[in-house]
């Protein structure tokens, strides 16, 4: 039985436990759509203020609903459209302060207003994107992104 219980009082900690956590929920696990459901769980139950947090997987060129917590979504996602789209065609991070704000911003939930997306790329190949939402303007900074980053890193190996 897992029971995480993180509640870190800064943002390194937090993001240092939770890779912490999420490297022991993936060991030995092979089942890429198993350990992207146990992540997503993972970081909606210890990351604070979020609306949404799951992935969006690359399948033959298109990002396609994966595991998630959080409100309904979007389903399909074309690269290069949106926040997630922007993330996987860039293979770069897009941290968005004010999604109303991002040219081309995809609105699955009304009430998303800041936005995190990492890719996680193994062997050149972009296999998904970490996709976190939170209903407030500027949520996430430089030390969220840092610490996803890490995340998607364990990610990489085991998707």
């Amino acid at each position: 039985m897992y029971d995480f219980k993180i509640a870190a009082t800064d943002k390194p900690t937090l993001y240092r436990d939770l890779a912490a956590a999420l490297e022991a929920l993936v060991a030995g696990e092979p089942d890429p759509i198993a350990n992207m459901a146990n992540a997503a769980a993972l970081i909606w139950e210890s990351v604070p203020d979020l609306n949404w947090a799951g992935f969006y997987r690359n399948i033959d060129g298109e990002l396609v609903l994966g595991p998630f917590q959080g409100r309904v979504a979007c389903i399909r996602i074309p690269f290069g459209k949106g926040v997630c789209g922007a993330a996987a065609a860039a293979r770069q991070v897009q941290r968005v302060d004010d999604v109303n704000a991002f040219p081309g911003h995809i609105a699955c939930d009304s009430t998303s207003a800041s936005e995190l997306v990492v890719p996680i790329v193994r062997d050149d190949r972009l296999i998904a994107v970490l996709d976190l939402d939170s209903p407030s303007t500027g949520r996430f900074d430089a030390e969220d992104e840092a610490g996803l980053v890490q995340l998607g890193e364990v990610l990489a190996r085991v998707l």
